[in-house]
């Protein structure tokens, strides 16, 4: 058995911290998976730097800054014992202390990476922890009793670029990297379905999230969008905000099709044969379509008591349907575009005089 910092830092510990990401991860080709899977512990301890409520915005942008300047090769121990010290401390999952008390073997990682590995890493932790950064300087303390929603499309649209967008990004340039030839698409066109992939889910995830976010005096739904329907963001804590607040709900689930539609394109773009790629792919697709269907039925979106969340069970329910799809690109386009169609009849039928 290994039992090098390394091979827990990347197999015991990944799974546990990752959750639903990790079964994604198992199925990736082998040399893929230590340049994401360490993408994803240090964008992950970053995300829990920033997240960690307990201490003050400042201080956890200073901390957040100072471990994206260790990723890009500024080395500095005692900018990783203030993390351990100050916020390891804090977390109420074990696993999340253990991470951030391990910040200094797993970036011991990235130099025994490749050197166009070590590049990509950087890169997208850099960004990633732009997004972190985008709100620990846009948004109140979670404390304070204020909301404060973005201004306009635009910063919702580059926010899902910083944190979900480049994800998609990422995982082109590994794919051409680990698996030459398999993409036959120019890499500019995969690149563009990419980002547009990464930014499906995140607005997915905002969409989802917004009761909760909202209660920390987070608003992405930009105050244009609300203004053209008669809302402000402290609106949408009402009781009735769900039932008001639903055209807002529809014009960003439209968007977030389109988004989809391009998520699929992607991944019909990946051959047949490349089976473990296209499920690493298909999964987060149809978990997000069914996320948004049981967003466009849930007349009650903006209570945080009733959440649109795909089940556990349902998750594998959608893993085991996936493996007869998978390898056949009419089943996928079928598949899909039900769910697309249904989500469709959903806000059709809701906004039907």
């Amino acid at each position: 058995m290994n039992n090098s910092p390394r091979a827990f830092l990347l197999g015991p510990l990944l799974k546990r911290v990752s959750r639903s990401f990790y079964l994604t991860l198992r199925i990736l080709p082998a040399g893929m998976r230590d340049p994401i899977g360490l993408a994803y512990l240090l964008a992950r301890a970053a995300d829990t730097i920033a997240d960690t409520s307990l201490i003050s915005p400042q201080r956890r942008l200073e901390l957040l800054l100072s471990l994206r300047a260790q990723v890009n090769g500024a080395p500095d121990d005692g900018a990783l014992a203030r993390i351990a010290g100050e916020v390891a401390g804090q977390q109420a999952q074990p696993d999340e202390r253990a991470l951030l008390e391990s910040l200094s073997d797993a970036l011991a990682i990235l130099p025994q990476l490749g050197a166009q590995d070590q590049a990509a890493v950087r890169d997208i932790v850099t960004t990633l922890s732009t997004g972190m950064e985008f709100d620990l300087r846009t948004f109140p303390d979670e404390t304070s009793g204020e909301i404060v929603a973005l201004k306009e499309f635009g910063e919702l649209d580059r926010y899902t670029y910083l944190v979900a967008g480049c994800v998609g990004e990422f995982w082109t340039t590994m794919t051409y990297a680990h698996m030459p030839g398999t993409l036959k698409a120019a890499p500019d066109t995969m690149l563009a379905l990419g980002v547009r992939f990464g930014k499906a889910l995140q607005m997915t995830n905002v969409l989802r999230d917004c009761a909760r976010d909202l209660r920390i005096g987070r608003c992405y739904l930009p105050e244009s969008m609300l203004a053209r329907h008669g809302l402000t963001a402290r609106d949408l804590l009402r009781p009735e905000s769900s039932a008001r607040g639903r055209p807002v709900l529809f014009d960003l689930l439209r968007i977030s099709l389109a988004l989809f539609r391009d998520a699929v394109d992607y991944t019909l773009a990946i051959p047949a044969s490349a089976v473990r790629l296209r499920l690493a792919c298909l999964w987060p697709i149809m978990i997000g379509l069914d996320t948004l269907l049981l967003l466009a039925r849930n007349d009650a979106w903006l209570d945080p008591a009733k959440i649109s969340k795909v089940r556990r069970n349902d998750v594998y329910r959608i893993m085991a349907a996936s493996l007869p799809m998978v390898v056949s690109n009419g089943m996928l386009r079928a598949w899909t575009s039900r769910r697309l169609r249904a989500i469709e009849a959903e806000i059709s039928g809701a906004i039907r005089p």
